[in-house]
């Protein structure tokens, strides 16, 4: 189990484009105005379309998450927008499949 606090996690829609480290980076300092001091880490699951964002503290991230309708619009290079959902990233149960076990 992994316990995410002080985190909140942007959801891109599933058929979106692909973005990369530089594209969330400018995406949450134009949307929000958030600033390397407030974040601990960012961490991006390309596959789910996810982004953590993890905060130096408690009072940072709900500072940015009364900021934020609970949607964004991210806007690509290319011209095409894509939905965001934002939310506070709760705890997370990853399923591990073992093809071969020993007795």
């Amino acid at each position: 189990m992994c316990d995410r606090q002080n985190t909140i996690v942007c959801s891109l829609e599933v058929r979106s484009l692909r973005i990369n480290a530089f594209q969330i980076h400018e995406g949450l300092y134009e949307t929000v105005r958030l600033t390397e001091d407030f974040v601990h880490v960012i961490q991006i699951d390309g596959a789910l379309r996810k982004v953590y964002v993890k905060f130096v503290n408690s009072e940072r991230m709900l500072r940015v998450l009364q900021s934020i309708p609970g949607e964004l619009d991210f806007y690509h290079e290319i011209g095409e927008i894509s939905k965001v959902t934002v939310d506070i990233a709760g705890v997370g149960i990853r399923g591990v499949r073992v093809s071969t076990l020993s007795h």
